[in-house]
């Protein structure tokens, strides 16, 4: 870069237009892209960030729920400090791994087994295929619009628009990817969000052919709105009498509950797939579920039907930061968190009111999303931005960053136990002023 160039730009702009010059788009992953440039993030700590311009930030992203405590959370550095000295990782076991396993296990009766790997899209990657090596069934269901991660098989559906998605009755399989093979759109089968009589008519079609419905109970892209009970009933009922696998994405939503958003509900599943805040800032995945479902990754007796390996599977350092958050993430911990999540939601209701302007605010536990319509969406459909409304809403998002917070770019926020009511109110206030702000444009 032009060395005069580099001195008029800010820290983050500089380092920006270095980025561009080795990384696609400047970056690793998209999530950091914003206008005109990313902001860098010097450090964090607790509910906050500092960024390299020295600018402090309520962080209401925590890299996308994956730090239910924050940054740089003290217990876990403590830990993961000692590990290090130890080594970072091995190509034999690690007592962290078991006592780690024994935790999750112990949150949930319905992980009778466990086991590890690297990021949410692998842990749901696993559970699908896992699903077809129990099953011996080829096609997979899904809900239109849910975000899983960046597997062929599961992403499909995630961005399809009105002149691509088909009738409700009938929703296309839509490729995100550029060269999806056709074979993997007909093998995803799409059904729309909390509407069990076309969910169920089209699932029936299918009934000999898939291995499993995967589904998020409060999906993020879909509008983090609920999964209705009768919905997740009907999936259970329809799975259990159809020989397929009910498989829940808790890679986010697992913060809900100590053993879940599943247990919300009177529903297991037979796999879940965990990912995000179970590493304590770390990489990491997870597959838990049915004894039964998981024997067909055990190598013991003969080559599994579904063989699964990874260099970085559990290593010893996401296994001891992923124990010493979770075993601080107990029931007294997450009802205080939910909590500050009724706070926020219903403050921003409030705010919204004040503004006076057609708003509103769904999620439920530790998440709430800001959509800028009067109505809460109630399917993939309705949540749906035309260009100029994700216009808005990137605008929106924009005034909130200026005024102090980070949240995630579809306005969606995820607490921290870092945070106190001082944090929420402060948040609020920040949404009452850039709701006042795009007023003029909704």
């Amino acid at each position: 870069m032009d060395a005069k160039l580099q001195t008029e730009l800010s820290r983050s702009a500089a380092l920006f237009e270095r980025a561009k010059a080795v990384m696609p788009g400047g970056c690793s992953r998209n999530t950091i892209l914003r206008k005109p440039h990313p902001i860098y993030a010097q450090r964090g700590q607790g509910c906050y960030i500092y960024d390299v311009e020295g600018v402090r930030r309520i962080d209401f992203a925590n890299n996308v729920a994956s730090l239910i405590h924050g940054h740089a959370y003290p217990a876990m550095i403590a830990a993961v400090s000692d590990q290090l000295r130890r080594g970072t990782a091995f190509t034999v076991g690690t007592e962290a791994e078991i006592e780690f396993a024994e935790h999750m296990c112990g949150r949930n009766p319905a992980f009778e087994r466990i086991r590890f790997v690297n990021s949410g899209t692998e842990a749901v990657m696993a559970c699908l295929k896992a699903a077809r090596a129990f099953t011996g069934r080829p096609k997979i269901a899904k809900v239109e619009g849910a975000y899983h991660g960046l597997y062929d098989y599961a992403e499909v559906s995630q961005t399809a628009k009105p002149e691509n998605w088909g009738q409700p009755e009938q929703p296309s399989s839509v490729a995100v990817s550029r060269g999806t093979p056709q074979g993997v759109l007909d093998d995803v089968v799409v059904i729309p969000f909390n509407d069990v009589e076309r969910a169920l008519a089209i699932l029936e079609h299918h009934r000999e052919e898939l291995a499993c419905v995967l589904m998020d109970l409060l999906p993020h892209r879909i509008g983090v709105i609920p999964a209705a009970e009768d919905f997740v009933r009907a999936l259970r009922r329809w799975t259990e009498e159809n020989g397929a696998l009910l498989v829940f994405d808790e890679v986010i939503t697992f913060r809900s509950k100590v053993g879940g958003a599943q247990q919300w509900y009177d529903v297991q599943p037979d796999i879940t797939a965990l990912g995000k805040m179970i590493g304590g800032g770390f990489p990491v995945g997870g597959i838990a579920g049915r004894a039964e479902v998981m024997e067909v990754m055990n190598p013991l007796d003969g080559p599994a039907p579904f063989p699964l390996y990874g260099t970085f599977s559990a290593n010893p350092v996401t296994m001891t930061a992923g124990h010493a958050v979770m075993k601080t993430y107990d029931q007294e911990v997450v009802e205080r968190l939910n909590a500050l999540g009724d706070r926020a939601r219903n403050l921003i209701t409030e705010a919204i009111r004040i503004a006076d302007v057609p708003a509103c605010v769904t999620g439920r536990g530790s998440i709430f999303r800001i959509h800028l319509a009067e109505y809460a969406p109630e399917n993939y459909r309705q949540a749906y931005l035309s260009p100029d409304k994700a216009a808005i809403l990137a605008k929106f998002v924009g005034h909130l960053f200026d005024g102090g917070l980070v949240v995630v770019e579809t306005g969606t926020g995820f607490l921290s136990t870092a945070m106190s009511e001082l944090d929420i109110d402060t948040m609020a206030a920040a949404v009452l002023e850039s709701l006042r702000k795009i007023k003029p444009l909704m």
